[in-house]
């Protein structure tokens, strides 16, 4: 299929607003029931060949081992436990109450406690409302939730691609069902000291430099889809570094972001290339500005052995 095919976000506004809320739902068990990791790692969707899934979790928690999956091709919810017994129903036709409800059902048959604290939205404008109480995101069309696993999976490749080259500590691709977005982090041994009423979430996710890359779908503040890249904490005259051509340095909150809009990175000869140089300008431009060592962290092609490399 095409590369990066066009998806406006007012294009499928209300499809996405239901499938954010279903995930935060599975999300939330995710966070509930498995074992943290540095950085959040732990919480996060990982790509399949036809849509997302949560990992294998429980086992530390009293449960059974099991997964749950969102299956875009054949738009359904599947969960599995590890003796190969499945609950499965339609993602189609669900109200974000009548998802949870159903999904709890699904987990209960298959001996699973699938509670969770605080079972509403994650920082979403209705984030004081239950699941349970939501009748109002409704929308899902198949087609819509299809085209979004197709671009996060072609995204997640290139992501995957621009990792490589990269040997000091990173976070896997992975799809964060808070902002829907998919990223890959770079972090260099720097510790950052974040004062305590920056919250748990920016303190685990934030106690070492990074430079983070990713794409979203959209939102209230940019309603398009972008590729784009921070550093954190932002090094003094990061927006003085160039960018490659079709990107910018746009701000955000009481920093920047390099911005390359996907409508742009779709008008380029080489749409892959230009997202590949985009991600390496941003990079280079925090990394530099944070003093770390580029040319030592650099593995051209995933290499880091001496003799494949050629040294």
């Amino acid at each position: 299929m095409e590369l990066f095919p066009s998806f406006p976000l007012d294009e499928w506004h209300e499809t996405k607003e239901t499938i954010h809320r279903f995930e935060q739902i599975v999300g939330k068990v995710r966070l509930s029931h498995s074992p943290r990791r540095n950085h959040w790692w732990h919480v996060p969707f990982h790509l399949t060949g036809s849509g997302i899934t949560s990992r294998p979790m429980g086992f530390v928690d009293g449960n059974p081992v099991f997964t749950v999956d969102f299956d875009f091709v054949r738009h359904q919810l599947v969960a599995s436990n590890l003796d190969g017994d499945t609950a499965a129903f339609p993602l189609r036709g669900h109200s974000v109450s009548s998802f949870y409800l159903r999904f709890q059902s699904a987990l209960d048959s298959l001996g699973v406690d699938g509670s969770i604290p605080l079972a509403r939205p994650f920082d979403l404008p209705d984030a004081e409302r239950p699941f349970v109480d939501d009748h109002e995101h409704a929308v899902y069309v198949p087609e819509h939730a299809t085209r979004y696993w197709q671009i996060l999976s072609q995204v997640n490749l290139v992501l995957e691609e621009f990792a490589s080259g990269f040997s000091g500590k990173t976070s896997p691709v992975h799809h964060f069902w808070h902002t829907f977005d998919i990223a890959l982090t770079r972090f260099s041994e720097h510790p950052v000291k974040q004062p305590e009423e920056a919250g748990g979430l920016v303190r685990e996710a934030y106690s070492r430099e990074v430079v983070s890359f990713g794409f979203w779908f959209g939102d209230d503040n940019v309603p398009e889809p972008c590729f784009y890249a921070y550093a954190a904490p932002e090094p003094e005259g990061l927006t003085e570094e160039p960018l490659s051509p079709a990107a910018e340095w746009v701000p955000s909150g009481s920093g920047h972001l390099a911005l390359l809009r996907y409508a742009e990175a779709r008008e380029q000869p080489d749409p892959r290339a230009a997202v590949l140089e985009f991600l390496e300008s941003a990079y280079r431009a925090g990394a530099g500005r944070l003093g770390w060592d580029v040319d030592a962290l650099a593995c051209p092609g995933g290499v880091t052995d001496p003799y494949r490399a050629g040294h």
